[in-house]
C-alpha cells in the first residue's frame, strides 16, 4: 500500500503525528454560494482526542478571530505535497488559559468520519472545493506614500459600514501609493502575522528585485471595500508546478493605525460568512 493511501486510511494517526510535531490544519469557512473567495487559515493543532480536534483560533493583523459554535468548515491535512480534505464543525469555543499553547483561545472541531485525498493545487487555483482568493500585488517604491492610500481605504470602509456612498472601483487605482507594475497572485494561506502567496512563473522575477509590496485583497464575503496593506517578502520557494510560494509578513510600521482597520475588515468578513450559514 502506498504511503498516501495508507495515510488516507489512517488519517487519525496522521493528525496525531502532526500535533506532536507542532503542525497545523488548513481551514476555511464553508461557503454555500458562489459569492466571494476562500481565505485559508493555518491553525496549529493543539490536541487530537475522541472528543475532537483542538486548534488555535485564527488570527490576523494582531487580532484573534474566534470561530463560533456551529460554524461549518472545510479542513485540510497537509503533509509534504499531499493533502486530505474533510468537513467539520466547531463544537466548542475555548477561552484563553486552558491550553498553554493557545494564548488567544482555541476551538474544538468535530472529528470527521473519513477524509478524502485531493490535489494540492489545481491549475485554476482551486483547492478541492475551495477557490483561492486572487490578490493584486505591486512592488512598493516609496513606503512613505502608503499613508494617504491607507487613509482613503479607511474612510471608504467606514462609509460602507454606515451605508454611505463609497468610491467606485474605477477610482481605486487613483488611491495607490507610489508603486511599480501590478501582478495578480493568489492567497494560499493566511496567519496571524502574514500570508503565503502563490505567484505564477512569469511574475516571479519581481520578487527577486523588491522586498516591500503593496497588497489589495477583495474580502472573502464579497464586500465592496478591498483590504489593502503593506507586506515584506520574507522567503520564497518553488512548488512542483513551478509556481513560487512567497511568504509575506504584514508591515504597519509606516502607518500603525491601519492595522486595527484591516483587522476589523477581516473579522467583519468572517462574521458575515458565519451568518450566511444560518440564513
Amino acid at each position: 500500500m502506498s504511503a498516501a493511501r495508507s495515510r488516507t486510511n489512517e488519517w487519525r494517526r496522521s493528525l496525531e503525528e502532526l500535533c506532536q510535531k507542532g503542525g497545523a490544519l488548513e481551514i476555511a469557512i464553508a461557503r454555500d454560494d458562489a459569492r466571494g473567495h476562500d481565505l485559508v487559515w493555518r491553525l496549529r493543532i493543539i490536541e487530537v482526542r475522541d472528543s475532537g480536534i483542538v486548534v488555535e483560533n485564527p488570527g490576523a493583523f494582531g487580532r484573534s478571530l474566534p470561530l463560533h459554535i456551529g460554524t461549518r468548515l472545510v479542513a485540510f491535512i497537509v503533509i509534504g505535497q499531499n493533502r486530505w480534505e474533510f468537513r467539520t464543525t466547531v463544537t466548542e469555543e475555548i477561552l484563553p488559559g486552558k491550553y498553554q499553547d493557545a494564548r488567544n483561545g482555541a476551538a474544538r472541531l468535530a472529528l470527521p468520519d473519513h477524509v478524502e485525498r485531493c490535489l494540492r493545487r489545481h491549475a485554476r487555483f482551486d483547492v478541492g472545493p475551495l477557490t483561492l482568493a486572487p490578490i493584486d500585488v505591486w512592488p512598493l517604491l516609496d513606503p512613505k506614500t502608503v499613508v494617504a492610500a491607507e487613509r482613503a481605504n479607511e474612510l471608504a470602509f467606514a462609509a460602507s459600514i454606515t451605508g454611505a456612498v463609497t468610491a467606485e472601483k474605477t477610482d481605486e487605482d487613483a488611491m495607490l501609493p507610489q508603486v511599480g507594475p501590478r501582478f495578480t497572485a493568489h492567497v494560499a494561506n493566511i496567519g496571524g502575522g502574514g500570508a503565503g502567496l502563490m505567484v505564477d512563473p512569469e511574475n516571479a522575477g519581481l520578487l527577486s528585485h523588491h522586498r516591500l509590496f503593496w497588497l489589495r485583497l477583495e474580502p472573502s464575503d464579497g464586500a465592496s471595500v478591498p483590504i489593502v496593506t503593506t507586506a515584506k517578502l520574507v522567503h520564497t520557494h518553488i512548488d512542483s508546478s513551478q509556481r513560487t510560494y512567497a511568504g509575506m509578513s504584514f508591515d504597519f510600521s509606516f502607518n500603525p493605525g491601519h492595522q486595527k482597520v484591516v483587522a476589523e475588515q477581516v473579522e467583519r468578513s468572517i462574521r458575515n460568512l458565519e451568518r450566511r450559514q444560518t440564513q
